[in-house]
């Protein structure tokens, strides 16, 4: 909230309950966690429904980490897990991986790490072709090209940045990722 408050001056609501989620020109989805837990914490606190009609209703959402990771169709953290599919594509482990298998990698992926843009997006307007971003994540987004916006290399290429009408996410905080992170939170306050 507070990089929201520093890239912007308007007010921005955290989400308690469900009852005013259809008023919001936005919505962003955070994460931290849990693929499935993200998922159940959705039900139990009854906005699996409400967030799904706001995807439909054209308004523009945002996924951060975990919060991108669910936008997908299925993750496979601690087992096979259904999404909201908003997005096609899963989420799978980089220990899955050749490269993790031989020491190539190590998991979590931590640290700064460029990302490439796959093709041009408002989201990430007035960045450079190759930029940096703040990572701390072991699963990793391998979506349909019709939703890849940057592309990032670690044991495998992987969207960084994903998006597709108004459905948008982003595997690194952007808040840790200094000022590319932030551009693409403005870039994203400015979708109209």
């Amino acid at each position: 909230m507070r990089c929201l408050n520093f890239i912007d001056s308007t007010n921005h609501v955290a989400l308690a309950n469900a009852s005013n989620i259809k008023s919001f020109d936005k919505l962003i989805l955070p994460g931290v966690g849990a693929f499935k837990k993200a998922m159940d914490n959705l039900v139990k606190a009854n906005l699996l429904d409400l967030v799904l009609e706001y995807a439909k209703s054209g308004k523009y959402m945002l996924g951060i980490c975990l919060g991108a990771q669910i936008l997908f169709e299925k993750g496979h953290e601690f087992g096979e897990h259904e999404g909201l599919g908003l997005l096609k594509g899963e989420v799978r482990s980089f220990k899955s991986l050749d490269s993790f298998k031989t020491g190539k990698i190590k998991v979590p992926h931590i640290g700064w790490n460029n990302s490439h843009k796959a093709t041009n997006s408002p989201l990430l307007h007035d960045l450079k072709d190759e930029f940096y971003l703040y990572f701390d994540h072991g699963f990793y987004m391998d979506c349909d090209k019709s939703a890849l916006l940057a592309t990032c290399e670690y044991g495998v290429s992987f969207a960084s940045v994903v998006g597709k009408d108004n459905i948008f996410g982003i595997q690194p905080h952007p808040e840790k990722s200094h000022n590319s992170g932030i551009q693409i939170l403005k870039n994203f306050l400015n979708l109209k």
